[in-house]
């Protein structure tokens, strides 16, 4: 018998460059290109919640957001867990301000090969639906003005 999880996620989509490159995460072991996103925990807003997770999986500490790019629910089935997961992502436009390392927390299981590329090709590139769409919405805010906060 499977189960029901259902959980809000947050992350970022980071941009660098004026918004010509977006940052994608590689899954080690998995042919997967991500947006950094997880968890929020209890206590944290949704915002808190994505800087750091973004800060977490990318390992930049220097990171500001620009803009909310809303969020979508989706349901899934997991054979992992047994389990149908509804899942409420939200992603935030964020702009990386400087290399600086993150020196907090680091999971084994968060341990992502960062790849720049150009802003209009990381919608094609990314594994997932959801995470496609959060790249549209991104270029759509760059374009639209957010870069000049």
């Amino acid at each position: 018998m499977n189960e029901s999880i259902k959980y809000h996620a947050a992350g970022g989509v980071l941009i660098r460059e004026n918004g010509r490159k977006i940052l994608l995460l590689e899954v080690a072991g998995r042919k997967e290109l991500r947006l950094p996103k997880g968890h929020i925990e209890a206590g944290e807003t949704v915002e808190q919640a994505a800087l750091r997770e973004v800060q977490e999986e990318t390992c930049y500490a220097d990171i500001e957001i620009l803009a909310d790019l809303g969020s979508l629910t989706h349901t899934f089935y997991t054979f992992r867990k047994d389990a149908n997961i509804t899942r409420t992502e939200t992603y935030f436009l964020m702009r990386l301000l400087s290399e600086q390392a993150y020196d907090g927390p680091q999971y084994e299981h968060e341990k992502f090969k960062r790849r720049w590329v150009p802003t209009d090709d990381a919608e094609r590139l990314l594994t997932y639906e959801s995470e496609r769409e959060f790249a549209r919405r991104a270029r759509q805010a760059i374009v639209g003005g957010a870069m000049r906060k």
